[in-house]
C-alpha cells in the first residue's frame, strides 16, 4: 500500500502527504500550521501520526511552518545540509536538535516501511531536490521546481506508478504578464519553473516506462490556470503519438476549504 495526496501545490504554497498501511510522511509544509491541520483532517489523517516531514528546498512557500508544526507535534524534519544551512536563525531554532535529521541528495534512507531517495533538481536554491518513495515494489516521485528536465531526472522518475509533476506557467502566458522581464527570465530560465509544454513532453517519455497516474502542481496564479494546464499538457502527450487514454492526469489544488 502507497497512498499520496497533494493538500496544497502552487507558488503560494506546498505541502503534500504520503502514506504506507505503517508510515505517514509529508513533503514540504509551505503554508500555515493551521492550513495543514485542516487539510490532513479533510483526509481523517492526525498530525501526531506523521512520522516525518521532507524538505525539497528552503524557498518560504515550501518551509513556511516546517519549525512551527515540528513543535508542536514533534516531528522530524529530514532536510540536506545545504537546505538546512540556509534556512534563517529563526527557523532553525523552532527546530530542536533531536528533530533535525540530515540527508545526502542522492543517497537513500528509511522512514518506517518507506524508502527515500532524494534527487537533485535544476533550481535557484542552494540544495534542491525531487523524490522518489518507495514501499515494495511501489513507487510515488515528487518532482517541482525545476528549471529543466535532465536525462538524470528522467531516469529517477521511470518505473513511478504517480507523479506529481511541475506544470508551472504557459509560455504565452508568461510572455505577455504583469511581471517583470527579469522575473521572466527567471522563471522560463534552467533553473527557474517548468512549462505546460516540457511537463507533456516530460510526461511522453515516462509513459512506456510504466507510469500511470500523474498530478499536475506548483502552477503559477498569474502565469498558469488549471484548465489551460491540462489542455496544453494533454495535447503535447497526443503530439507525441500517445492517445489522452494513456494517462490519468489531474491537476493538484492550489487551495483548500
Amino acid at each position: 500500500m502507497l497512498n499520496f495526496c497533494s493538500l496544497y501545490s502552487g507558488s503560494s504554497g506546498n505541502c503534500s502527504f504520503a502514506q504506507s498501511s505503517k508510515t505517514n510522511i509529508l513533503i514540504d509544509a509551505g503554508v500555515s500550521t493551521r492550513k495543514i491541520e485542516n487539510a490532513l483532517s479533510s483526509i481523517k489523517v492526525s498530525p501526531e501520526s506523521i512520522s516525518a516531514i521532507l524538505v525539497t528546498h528552503e524557498h518560504s512557500d515550501h518551509i513556511q511552518s516546517i519549525g512551527n508544526i515540528s513543535s508542536k507535534y514533534n516531528i522530524p524534519i529530514y532536510i540536506s545540509d545545504g537546505t538546512w544551512n540556509a534556512l534563517s536563525q529563526e527557523q532553525k531554532e523552532k527546530i530542536s536538535p533531536e528533530n533535525h535529521v540530515s540527508f545526502t541528495v542522492d543517497e537513500k534512507f528509511s522512514i518506517g516501511d518507506l524508502e527515500i531517495f532524494p534527487f537533485s533538481i535544476p533550481h535557484d536554491a542552494a540544495d534542491p531536490c525531487g523524490f522518489n518513495i518507495y514501499n515494495g515494489t511501489s513507487k510515488i516521485s515528487i518532482a517541482t521546481d525545476l528549471g529543466h528536465v535532465t536525462e538524470g531526472i528522467i531516469k529517477n522518475l521511470e518505473n513511478s506508478s504517480c507523479i506529481l509533476l511541475e506544470s508551472n506557467y504557459e509560455p504565452e502566458v508568461l510572455k505577455f504578464s504583469r511581471y517583470p522581464y527579469i522575473l521572466k527570465k527567471r522563471i522560463d530560465g534552467p533553473n527557474g519553473h517548468l512549462s505546460n509544454i516540457d511537463a507533456g513532453n516530460t510526461i511522453s517519455r515516462l509513459i512506456p516506462t510504466g507510469l500511470n497516474n500523474v498530478l499536475l502542481g506548483h502552477l503559477s496564479k498569474e502565469n498558469n490556470f488549471p484548465e489551460l494546464a491540462y489542455k496544453t499538457v494533454m495535447e503535447q502527450i497526443v503530439k507525441n503519438n500517445f492517445s489522452d487514454t494513456s494517462i490519468n492526469l489531474s491537476v493538484a489544488r492550489s487551495q483548500r476549504s
